[in-house]
């Protein structure tokens, strides 16, 4: 069941996306009379779920669920349909059409990406406000494992710039350390900037960056579990620890590890509670948990804006998606680091989803992948729509347009590209399946 739930969340999503996306083709030819002959949702390879034509379209679902597209008639895509070509130009014809209006076609689908994710953002701002970790809140610093370790950090360490620059958000920072060059810390009352190594992001990409990276806390308890070894030993919501067999206790990270490391044995549990110094005497199980939550409460901010104010914010959002997602293609293809490895087609995506379902993760999801989307297609590889982009930029600077063979073998070669991605993509969706059971 949570599997299914996990597949309608993302068909729902790129849906929704497919559809704008071509609408934002289909609008505009319409209304420079251009006739479009297809409107697919998905890619209908050999037969199609769904077909029905009204007027001169052909509406339809395919069956492939990697995209969709629309058919615009007079016009060399991916279909590689040139029969028509070899005929005189008509005027409802792609072809036949100004260069501005053929371009203004094209970029209609990128453009409904990008208008998309502002809308969610803005309304995603306005609804539930911002919530976040600022940076500069983390009094204790930072906690890391050992991978985090090969990137040159230090539990304790206070993040102070990455590549010069501060990040607002703890979140913002995980991301932008993955991303950059050099980070500058306070390491034990000292200011150090160091290079982050190409050798330690390769780990943390291979390893899917699991937990490199957290934030040090108080050991304070939040919640106790009930029925738990710590509930029926008398450990009450707001202790602090402060001790365990009289060794001093001052981060949650030190407790947990202490736990870990004492599978049935006795511990003597110091805590403060309500100012006063308690000892509790407690058991700890096999599984080496003994049931109790951190208090972290105070660590979160909620930035609230009203409609207006969401609107300008969400754009900023928006926008600082996409330079985050330029800034991957740097990353991914640095060999050293193995991020292309990383990079998730349909399977990897669907294993992204929640398992219950979640509207704030779906609207957010699709706003972070409406940008994704609009930033590959705008590439200008041949095949996609920042291909024709640029042939058409082509005609419109140097007066005449390319060739019918140049446009083909354009073509050609993108697809060739992108079918090689897609194999890339595929294979590390199957390969992280195959690791799972070896």
């Amino acid at each position: 069941m949570e599997l299914f739930i996990q597949i309608v969340q993302f068909i729902l999503i790129i849906s929704v996306l497919v559809i704008l996306h071509e609408l934002g083709h289909f609008i505009p030819a319409k209304y420079f009379k251009t006739k479009v002959e297809k409107f697919y949702l998905f890619f209908d390879v050999k037969f199609s779920l769904f077909k029905k034509k009204i007027g001169d379209t052909v509406y339809g679902i395919g069956w492939l669920p990697l995209g969709g597209y629309v058919k615009i008639a007079g016009m060399i895509d991916e279909s590689m349909d040139t029969e028509q070509m070899k005929s005189e130009p008509q005027p409802w014809e792609f072809r036949s059409k100004p260069a501005w209006q053929r371009l203004i076609i094209m970029l209609g689908g990128v453009t409904v990406n990008f208008f998309l994710a502002w809308i969610i953002y803005t309304l995603l701002l306005f609804n539930n406000g911002d919530t976040y970790i600022p940076s500069d809140s983390l009094k204790h610093g930072i906690l890391i494992d050992s991978i985090g370790e090969q990137l040159g950090l230090k539990t304790g360490d206070k993040i102070l710039a990455i590549d010069g620059k501060k990040s607002k958000k703890f979140t913002d920072a995980v991301l932008d350390i993955i991303l950059g060059d050099e980070v500058t810390v306070n390491r034990s009352g000292k200011e150090i900037t160091f290079p982050l190594s190409d050798e330690g992001k390769e780990t943390v990409f291979s390893t899917q960056g699991k937990n490199f990276l957290g934030y040090r806390q108080k050991a304070k308890i939040d919640s106790v579990i009930p029925n738990s070894v710590a509930k029926s030993s008398g450990i009450l919501a707001g202790d602090e620890i402060v001790a365990i067999n009289g060794k001093k206790i001052t981060y949650w990270d030190e407790f947990t590890k202490q736990i870990k490391s004492s599978a049935n044995k006795n511990l003597q549990v110091e805590v403060i509670r309500d100012g006063k110094r308690e000892k509790i005497a407690l058991t700890v199980p096999n599984e080496a948990t003994i049931g109790v939550y951190p208090s972290v409460k105070d660590l979160w901010v909620t930035d609230e804006y009203g409609f207006f104010a969401a609107i300008p914010e969400g754009f900023n959002k928006t926008i600082s998606v996409l330079t985050k997602q330029i800034r991957q293609f740097k990353v991914i293809f640095n060999t050293k680091t193995g991020a292309y490895k990383q990079v998730k087609g349909p399977i990897g995506l669907v294993d992204m989803m929640p398992k219950q379902w979640n509207w704030t993760f779906i609207w957010s999801f699709m706003a972070m992948f409406s940008v994704w989307l609009a930033f590959l297609n705008i590439l200008p590889i041949p095949a996609l729509d920042g291909g024709h982009v640029m042939f058409l930029l082509y005609e419109i600077i140097s007066g005449r347009p390319p060739s019918e063979k140049v446009l083909e073998k354009g073509q050609i070669i993108g697809f060739v590209i992108l079918m090689g991605l897609m194999v890339i993509v595929f294979g590390n969706d199957i390969w992280n399946i195959i690791k799972k059971y070896i």
